[in-house]
């Protein structure tokens, strides 16, 4: 009964009680035993007894009016849960115990979710691959042997397994974006600020570079989960609230024919973007132009160079700070990619942070100048189709030596550097089965309308009728 349910259809059937949280908890707890050891998505978990136990005591409570009453979710291993251990995948922080939870886990759980565990992450939530040396690589669920992508690859293993029905994580470079498009579901980058983060133990002022996301097979599925955490909190200077909810933004045929698109493609040949991707994303446009949609292919006006350099170097200088804070005793211990990030970030000085704002600034002015003339813009969510699990990250895309290590994540800085939500929307397979995504740009805070387009999209093209061949 609950294999073909949406995650609406099995909390109205909770609701109703004609079936328990129990068997719903059991269900999700089985297809975990059976999958989760070959794609390593989740990473710890409570033991099985105790989670069966909350769900009958939810089951006896009769909590309908909680809108996630007895939907269960792992938290990302880089957000902090009371009762589990926030470890970043980090040899130096397994025995970490967090004393309180993040902001949007005490929403799930007010909301009456059931938290059952955590999933895996790139090491320190840096670089774009799930792996790490505590737990090891999350596996795609297309191809076992292949990258989830990071650094929320568990999460959008276990959503596109079936193991979870949504899931969060968090996003800086692509690190919700990447994961969907590996999985063929949906990811999502708000506005930074829409889902609140607690900054109150923060001193400095650099720009927010990371915000919560989350995952979910389909959007309906998605906004069950996104009504209940997203809006201000006292704790978060930088958090808002939207005119309306998720689950209100459906739209008609005649609305959505009315968006325009502007297609980004590869920067004007900055981006090394693997052919086969490229032509992926440009049929699918292809597709929403023969339902009226607007397409337009754009020579962006944007000085790539400024989004570069203004990037690696708030990057490099909040991974630094964020590193400091964490207390880590022993640098050297750290993932090359990590130790590149800390050193890069201990030699800015403040006008090198003053001309990082001054260039992202404009290149605000460059992007806003673009958005007048469309609704969205759209760029590829990946430069290379997923690639070998055991690798830390590509060395090199379309046989051309990348300089950094992180160049293969270039797709995701636009959005990241100038606030800009964006989903990544399934699009289609390459010839070997792997699955590719691509980015829905909005301008900052037009959330809602970002996901009323989505929404529709996926009413349209029936993605999450797609699932893949589990051993």
């Amino acid at each position: 009964m609950i294999e073909n349910q949406s995650v609406k259809e099995i909390q109205k059937s909770i609701n109703s009680r004609e079936i328990s949280i129990k068997e719903v908890v059991e269900y999700y707890l089985d297809k975990i035993e059976k999958f989760n050891p070959d794609l390593n998505a989740i990473v710890l978990q409570k033991d099985r007894e105790l989670i069966i136990k909350e769900a009958i005591q939810k089951d006896n409570a009769n909590e309908i009016d909680k809108p996630l009453n007895g939907l269960p979710i792992a938290i990302k291993d880089l957000s902090d849960a009371v009762g589990f251990k926030t470890t970043y995948g980090f040899p130096g922080s397994k025995n970490n115990q967090p004393k309180k939870n993040s902001l949007f886990v005490n929403r799930l759980i007010d909301k009456g979710a059931i938290i059952i565990g955590k999933t895996n992450t790139a090491e320190l939530g840096v670089g774009g691959h799930t792996i790490n040396r505590l737990f090891g690589p999350t596996s795609n669920v297309y191809d076992p042997s292949k990258s989830a992508a990071g650094s929320s690859g568990g999460a959008s293993s276990a959503v596109a397994a079936g193991l979870l029905p949504f899931a969060d994580g968090t996003d800086q470079m692509g690190s919700c974006r990447g994961p969907a498009a590996y999985a063929n579901i949906y990811g999502f980058r708000p506005t930074p600020g829409l889902i609140p983060v607690d900054h109150t133990g923060k001193k400095n002022n650099l720009p927010i570079l990371t915000t919560p996301g989350c995952f979910a097979k389909n959007p309906n599925d998605m906004s069950i989960l996104l009504d209940e955490i997203v809006g201000s909190d006292p704790l978060d200077r930088f958090s808002f609230d939207l005119d309306g909810l998720f689950k209100n933004q459906n739209i008609s045929d005649k609305e959505f024919s009315a968006f325009r698109i502007g297609w980004l493609s590869n920067m004007n040949g900055e981006y090394n973007i693997e052919k086969e991707i490229l032509e992926i994303c440009e049929n699918k446009l292809r597709e929403l132009e023969k339902i009226n949609i607007k397409v337009e292919d754009i020579k962006p006006k944007i000085n790539n160079d400024f989004l570069w350099r203004s990037w690696t170097t708030l990057r490099a200088k909040s991974i630094y700070e964020d590193t400091l804070a964490m207390n880590i005793s022993d640098i050297d211990s750290m993932t090359y990619q990590a130790i590149w990030e800390y050193k890069k970030g201990q030699e800015i000085n403040s006008e090198d942070l003053q001309l990082a704002i001054d260039q992202k600034q404009k290149c605000l002015n460059q992007i806003d100048s673009i958005f007048g003339n469309f609704d969205f813009l759209a760029l590829p969510s990946a430069q290379i189709f997923p690639f070998d699990k055991n690798l830390q990250f590509p060395t090199s895309i379309n046989n051309i030596e990348l300089d950094t290590y992180h160049r293969w994540l270039e797709v995701f800085i636009l959005s990241s550097l100038l606030h800009l939500p964006t989903f990544t929307i399934p699009v289609g397979f390459n010839r070997n089965g792997l699955p590719m995504g691509m980015q829905i740009i909005a301008r900052n805070k037009d959330d809602l309308k970002l996901f009323s387009f989505v929404s529709k999209y996926e009413k349209v093209f029936n993605y999450s009728k797609i699932k893949p061949k589990l051993s």
